[in-house]
């Protein structure tokens, strides 16, 4: 099959809209090779274990939960029941969670719980026990991966003598997935600014492989506003457990955003689309940046998913937490490989690896003027809309006058280049299209050429 010009590089677009959940805090999604994705995450009582399942990711938002275990009433895992994440593993389900004792809240430790049932969501989960780490300490937020034949566990965990709450470590996994063996390898401790704001922290980490890499994603900082996602990369072919393998991002790569509304991002997990081509970022935040009392008390963590995006060198872009409602897509170029609409100083322009990201994010939404129409609406300028003006096109912010809404509203068609393309006639307009031209974005009338039809479509990426 020859792939038009445009199509090699772009993925293409998933749409959910968010909060994918109310009130569900630390989400892990697992999506299994039966066709349903799994869902669990902390709730806000801290008191029990819970799982759903559907076939879609927007599935999730309405499918029956089930609660899988609930917490002793005395002694070990008895209180602050944390973070689960589902895995399946040798052909058994496996749930790992942090808890704390029924009589001392804040000794925060490791478990597992094992499930032989095909559908975890029946069966029996047996209690496996603690993991046993090197220190009898602090410790929480433990998953699981695999690298080069190897199944690793991956935690994060207070150590005596280093004044901070959590840093993360790595090791091998034993015989049993409750199990770890040989060395243990601290990756990282927190000691940037944007990881030791309210509290020294690094927790809730979460791997995603592509490209040749190991990206590391983890959380820092309080659990309230100033919660944000760091990064750290190694190669595949490297030691993993060598702390020098890994490099650390000196910026935070997903944090608050007040233009969309968006607080304290974090303890994320990753997953993958219905069509298996995109990779999916799932973490929870707020939607208000200021809490009364404790962040802990605080119910409204709501659980959340957008696109991971990959810039031409293979790194992951995260972009922003975006607005809630649909998830937004990109217009890429399809005569121009890699070439997305992005908007600089509010113009219209065609460009290659967009930075910032949320540049060339707009969400499709309803038409300002009106049914049968849409409108592209800016992902990190709410409010702001793809317009024409003198046939030049624009982010503007909508004025309320009809002659915006005529402007920055279209029809969209199939593309004029074809299958797999999309075009938007201008509905003032009529046989006027988005086009690029000269590395602009124009609405111009369709001159028949296929010239004109490759610049006046576009994919959704």
């Amino acid at each position: 099959m020859i792939l038009p010009p445009g199509a090699a590089h772009a993925s293409p677009a998933v749409q959910y809209t968010n909060p994918i959940a109310a009130q569900r805090a630390d989400p892990h999604i697992f999506r299994h090779t039966d066709g349903y994705y799994y869902f669990t995450a902390t709730v806000p009582e801290y008191d029990r274990i819970v799982l759903r399942r559907a076939t879609t990711i927007q599935g999730l938002a309405t499918a029956p939960e089930t609660v899988i275990w609930r917490r002793h009433t005395t002694g070990e895992m008895g209180a602050h029941i944390w973070a689960p994440e589902i895995h399946f593993i040798n052909g058994k389900w496996y749930v790992y969670f942090a808890a704390g004792r029924a009589d001392d809240v804040w000794r925060i430790r490791m478990y597992v719980l094992e499930n032989a049932a095909a559908n975890p969501l029946t069966g029996s989960w047996t209690e496996r026990g603690r993991i046993v780490t090197p220190w009898d300490t602090f410790s929480l937020d433990a998953t699981t991966f695999v690298a080069g034949g190897v199944r690793y566990l991956l935690w994060a965990q207070q150590e005596p003598g280093i004044a901070t709450n959590s840093n993360l470590y790595l090791a091998r996994m034993g015989a049993d997935p409750w199990t770890i063996t040989g060395p243990v390898t601290r990756l990282t401790v927190p000691t940037l600014a944007w990881e030791t704001r309210g509290y020294k922290v690094a927790e809730g980490p979460a791997v995603l492989q592509r490209n040749g890499r190991i990206f590391l994603t983890y959380s820092a900082s309080a659990t309230d506003a100033n919660y944000c996602i760091g990064l750290l990369t190694a190669s595949a072919s490297a030691d993993l457990l060598q702390a020098s393998s890994w490099t650390k991002s000196q910026t935070p790569v997903f944090a608050s955003n007040a233009a969309t509304s968006q607080y304290g991002p974090g303890h994320n997990s990753f997953t993958v689309s219905e069509d298996g081509q995109s990779d999916l970022l799932v973490y929870h935040d707020r939607n208000y940046r200021d809490i009364s009392g404790d962040p802990l008390n605080d119910p409204n963590r709501r659980t959340r998913v957008q696109k991971v995006y990959w810039r031409s060198d293979g790194t992951p872009d995260f972009g922003i937490p975006v607005a809630d409602g649909v998830t937004p897509v990109r217009l890429m170029a399809y005569d121009v490989a890699g070439a997305a609409v992005r908007h600089w100083d509010f113009r219209a322009r065609l460009e290659s690896d967009v930075t910032p990201l949320a540049d060339s994010q707009f969400r499709i939404v309803s038409g300002l003027s009106g049914s049968g129409t849409v409108s592209l609406e800016s992902a990190n300028f709410p409010g702001y809309y793809l317009r024409h003006r003198n046939f030049e096109t624009w982010v503007h912010q909508r004025d309320g006058s009809a002659l915006f809404d005529a402007d920055a509203s279209f029809i969209r068609r199939s593309g004029l280049a074809g299958s797999g393309t999309v075009s938007f006639e201008s509905v003032n307009y009529p046989g006027y299209y988005l086009r690029h031209r000269a590395g602009t974005v124009w609405v111009e009338r369709d001159d028949g050429t296929s010239a004109f039809r490759s610049s006046a479509s576009f994919i959704l990426e």
